[in-house]
């Protein structure tokens, strides 16, 4: 059910009149707890329209950012269920850099949960989503780069592929 849901929602997003508006809510969604990836997303509408660079940047790291801050309060309002695992070096880690590790909330399978937890020890939410919007501004600046930089003969190899 839920393949099907996110296959569904590709689709309606994947129109091309709503490019930015998929790029941000793909962003949003792929920073929650769900597995969901952006950086496609941003690529594919850059490599259709370079003019769209800046805005497809901005828009994939402001819903990203929003999506971090969703994690937060719902780490925020998850207290019971970490309890458990409050006596774990992440947790000392955490307490010990604060809101400044939020920077690493661009990293894959972690960064998520990372935001949670921040909202869990009750770390300063406007210090948290500052590091958090510039960790994933930098993610997508580099990532978008790097993948443009990619010679378009590599995809339309990739895409006979599949």
């Amino acid at each position: 059910m839920i393949e099907s849901a996110t296959l569904w929602l590709l689709r309606v997003l994947a129109v091309p009149d709503v490019g930015l508006t998929s790029v941000f809510i793909i962003s949003l969604i792929s920073a929650t707890l769900l597995p969901l990836g952006s950086e496609p997303a941003v690529f594919a509408v850059i490599k259709a329209n370079g003019a769209l660079y800046w805005p497809a940047i901005l828009l994939a790291t402001l819903g990203n950012t929003l999506g971090g801050a969703i994690d937060y309060w719902m780490g925020y309002g998850a207290k019971q269920a970490f309890a458990k695992e409050q006596k774990t070096r992440w947790f000392g880690w955490l307490q010990k850099f604060g809101a400044k590790t939020m920077l690493l909330s661009w990293l894959p399978g972690i960064g998520d949960p990372l935001c949670a937890l921040g909202g869990w020890l009750r770390l300063p939410f406007l210090p948290c989503v500052l590091y958090m919007a510039i960790g994933k501004f930098a993610r997508y600046v580099t990532m978008t780069g790097i993948l443009l930089y990619v010679p378009d003969g590599f995809w339309r190899h990739l895409g006979q592929l599949f």
